[in-house]
């Protein structure tokens, strides 16, 4: 996937514009960024450094009449409209070339209502942030395992992490979302408003509109096991990780990676190299039985190194970091599974033999969640999201510092993706990058999506929210 190469002279503000941005600076509230003033290049950078776009204004909403004077002046204009929140999707949605960006980074307040179980948070607050604000009350929301992820993106597309056997998928947790639609008009959808347009909000991307706040349940997590264990990747090793995943309590989520050691986690240098399986477990409940429900996965092998340990919940995002870059180049291939056969793991296993991958200095992984628990016992019609009998979920990945060398990790990506999932049951949004109708089609069964057209229809006819997964409203040509 290759992008043609612009440069920020090429989207100056073309002159038909120019008097009308400069009229709508005026009135905006919030920040108006234009290809000409000193903040644009930060502002237009995105978390994935493949998507190098140029749009020619960028604006910073402070609350959602903001936003509602944003769409109405880019639907005007009939500006090409991108709706940025934390900036990670893979297919690079969040900036979008001679358009509108909406940046919702000015909007993460939140408030908590620790007594009625419930956070109220704006649309650009991170997962990190809001799960920092609500651990002070021993309260959480599922979320992934990125503090930096937008709390918007991954909410809108289902939201799978450690806390999901325990207490569901993100979505599971939303009440009710304040939605700015493409006339500019502001509603509430939750259960009894809207109810159509809540269904497709669990699940169905940013097709619908620009979701300014959200309203989510809290659950109690105060005091995890978490941490980091290390074992040597051998068939047996990721079979027996992958069992046991899938048959622990619902209290353990695990996210694991197979992939080649290195000394920054924690590795001696004379590992390096060396294929392993990164165990990254949150255990929710009783200390004790939480070590009792981690000995098994210490025994499939001598341990590497085992880091796990209590900790406050909020310390798992905080944890996250290291010397990884803010930005890189990443390429990722998903799917949903019942199970991987013994042919998946050899193949895993042979794409990260030293010869086979693309580069050493770049990050190679298989990332493996298993499913199941309070996320299954949701009815498979009852949102967006409609894969809830899947047992895992899993990820080819590459994130790599040289963007020279994406063609090949891309490829090699693809390679591994292939030969993995021939048991694929489906796809998951938040992981998919720009891979055709044929895989948007892997995400939602047929029903699924003819009902997301006619959600689609009613909320967004024009198709203005398009620069996304996009589903197209019923009865117009894709």
């Amino acid at each position: 996937m290759k992008h043609a190469e612009k440069t920020p002279s090429s989207s100056s503000v073309p002159d038909f514009l120019a008097d009308q941005i400069s009229q709508f600076r005026r009135r905006f509230r919030g920040d108006v960024i234009l290809p000409d003033d000193s903040d644009y290049e930060g502002a237009r950078r995105i978390h994935n450094t493949l998507f190098q776009r140029y749009p020619v204004v960028i604006v910073r909403p402070h609350d959602a009449d903001d936003v509602s004077a944003a769409v109405r002046f880019a639907v005007q204009q009939d500006l090409p409209l991108a709706v940025r929140g934390g900036s990670h999707n893979n297919g690079g949605f969040a900036t979008i070339d001679d358009g509108m960006v909406i940046d919702l980074s000015r909007m993460r307040g939140i408030t908590v209502d620790a007594q009625a179980h419930v956070a109220r948070a704006q649309g650009g607050i991170t997962a990190g942030e809001f799960t920092a604000a609500t651990s002070a009350y021993g309260l959480a929301t599922p979320f992934g395992d990125s503090p930096t992820v937008g709390v918007g993106g991954i909410t809108l597309g289902g939201g799978i992490g450690w806390l999901t056997r325990k207490y569901g998928m993100t979505i599971d947790s939303l009440l009710a979302a304040e939605v700015v639609k493409a006339d500019g008009r502001v509603l509430r959808a939750s259960a009894t408003e809207h109810p159509d347009l809540f269904w497709a909000l669990r699940g169905g991307g940013g097709n619908f509109g620009v979701v300014t706040t959200f309203e989510f349940r809290l659950y109690p997590v105060e005091t995890v096991i978490g941490g980091m264990l290390m074992l040597p990747a051998t068939r047996e090793v990721i079979r027996g990780v992958i069992d046991l995943s899938v048959r622990a309590p619902e209290e353990l989520g695990i996210i694991s990676a197979v992939m080649r050691a290195s000394p920054m986690f924690g590795l001696p240098e004379s590992m390096a190299g060396m294929p392993v399986v990164m165990v990254l477990p949150v255990w929710v409940g009783d200390v004790e039985a939480g070590q009792r429900a981690l000995d098994p996965f210490r025994k499939l092998a001598e341990p590497l190194a085992d880091m796990t340990q209590p900790m406050p919940y909020r310390a798992i995002y905080e944890a996250e970091g290291g010397d990884i870059p803010e930005h890189y180049t990443s390429v990722a291939r998903n799917f949903l599974a019942d199970s991987l056969d013994d042919a998946a793991i050899e193949a895993i296993l042979a794409h990260l033999a030293a010869d086979r991958v693309p580069s050493q200095s770049a990050m190679t992984a298989v990332q493996i969640r298993p499913l199941g628990g309070a996320m299954a016992r949701v009815p498979t019609d009852a949102t967006a999201f409609a894969h809830r009998n899947a047992n895992l979920l899993v990820v080819a990945a590459a994130a790599m510092f040289d963007p020279s060398e994406y063609d090949a990790h891309r490829d090699w990506v693809e390679g591994l993706y292939q030969a993995m999932r021939p048991g694929a049951t489906g796809a998951y949004l938040n992981f998919l990058e720009i891979e055709g109708e044929a895989r948007l089609r892997e995400v939602y069964p047929d029903k699924t999506y003819q009902r997301l057209a006619e959600v689609k229809r009613k909320y967004d006819p024009d198709n203005v929210f398009r620069h996304n997964q996009n589903i197209a409203p019923a009865g117009a040509a894709r």
